[in-house]
C-alpha cells in the first residue's frame, strides 16, 4: 500500500429538521388559559359570597343591569364602598339623582348635604307651608315621597347602614290630645323608612329610627324657625376590620382590665340627658294640628 495517501476526513454539519409550524403556539395558550381559569377559579373560592354572586350575575347578565344583582337592590351590594375617601362623591351623584326632579328649583333649598364625622347627613328642611310633609302630619306629600324614592333608589346601591331622624320645632300642640311633637318627630322618620324601604333599601340596611322633637335645633336662635322641622338621613361610614384586630390583645400579653365601674357613673349634680324616642308604636288616630 501507499503509505503516502492522504488521509480524508469528512465533517458533516447537523442540518435543520425542517420548518414544523405553529402548532406548539397553539398549546402553548391552550395551557396559559388554563393556568388563568384556575387562578381565577381559585380566587373566586376564596372570595366572600357577595362577590361570588356579583360575578356570577355579570356572565349571567354582562348587559348593564348584573350590578344590581351584586347588591339584590337591598343595600348589600359591593360595587361601591362608601368611605371618608369617596364620600363627596356619593355626595355628588346624589345632588345630580335630585336635580332630576321635577320640582328641583323648588325643592333645592330645602336638601342639605353635609359629609360630618357620622357619614354623609341628608337634611330635608321644611318650609313655613309644608315642603316634604303638610305641616301637623306624619304623612309624606308628593314631593316629599319623589324625593325618597330616588334616594332610596341609589342608597339601595350601598353596604352602608344608614339612621333616620325626625325633628319638629318647638312649637307645641295644642292642649287636647297626647300626640306631641316627640310622636310627630318620630312618626315622620318611621314614614321616611317605610317609603325608602318599599323603594330599595333593605331591612336591615336601616339601623336606627329616631325622634328627637325639639331637642336637637337646627336653628339656636329660633326655636320657631320652620328648618328645624326636617327629616335626617345619616349615611354611615362601613367600620373598618382593622379595629377588630387592634381592639385583640397582643399574644401572650396581658389583658387590659376593666376600669372602675364607679368611674362610668355621672358626678353628682350633673344634668340628666334628655330620653329619646325611638321608633313608638303606631300613631294615634286623627293627630291635632298646630296651632
Amino acid at each position: 500500500m501507499d503509505k503516502t495517501r492522504p488521509i480524508i476526513i469528512v465533517k458533516k454539519k447537523g442540518g435543520h429538521g425542517g420548518h414544523h409550524g405553529g402548532a406548539w403556539k397553539v398549546a402553548y395558550a391552550d395551557f396559559v388559559t388554563a393556568m388563568m381559569s384556575l387562578f381565577i377559579v381559585l380566587w373566586l373560592l376564596s372570595s366572600s359570597k357577595k362577590v361570588q354572586q356579583a360575578v356570577g350575575g355579570y356572565f349571567k347578565d354582562p348587559t348593564g343591569t348584573a350590578e344590581k344583582l351584586g347588591s339584590n337592590m337591598e343595600g348589600a351590594g359591593e360595587n361601591f364602598t362608601l368611605t371618608k375617601d369617596n364620600m363627596p362623591k356619593l355626595k355628588d351623584q346624589l345632588e345630580q339623582k335630585i336635580r332630576q326632579m321635577s320640582d328641583f328649583e323648588k325643592l333645592k333649598s330645602h336638601v342639605e348635604m353635609t359629609v360630618t364625622t357620622e357619614g354623609l347627613r341628608i337634611e330635608l328642611m321644611e318650609s313655613v307651608s309644608g315642603t316634604f310633609f303638610d305641616s301637623g302630619r306624619p304623612q309624606l306629600n308628593a314631593d316629599g315621597r319623589e324625593l325618597l324614592v330616588s334616594l332610596a333608589q341609589e342608597l339601595a346601591k350601598l353596604p352602608n347602614k344608614i339612621s333616620i331622624e325626625g325633628h319638629t320645632d318647638s312649637k307645641p300642640y295644642a292642649a287636647s290630645g297626647n300626640y306631641s311633637n316627640w310622636e310627630l318627630s318620630s312618626d315622620r322618620a318611621n314614614a321616611a323608612r317605610r317609603l325608602m324601604q318599599a323603594n330599595g333599601v333593605g331591612p336591615t340596611q336601616v339601623t336606627q329610627v329616631r325622634g328627637f322633637a325639639d331637642q336637637r335645633l337646627r336653628n339656636l336662635h329660633d326655636s320657631l324657625d320652620p328648618s328645624n322641622r326636617r327629616v335626617s338621613l345619616i349615611v354611615h361610614y362601613l367600620e373598618s376590620n382593622n379595629n377588630d384586630e387592634d381592639a385583640k390583645p397582643p399574644a401572650g400579653g396581658e389583658e387590659k382590665k376593666p376600669e372602675d365601674a364607679t368611674a362610668a357613673k355621672p358626678s353628682a349634680g350633673s344634668e340628666e340627658k334628655k330620653p329619646e324616642i325611638k321608633t313608638p308604636g303606631a300613631p294615634a288616630e286623627n293627630p291635632a294640628k298646630k296651632e
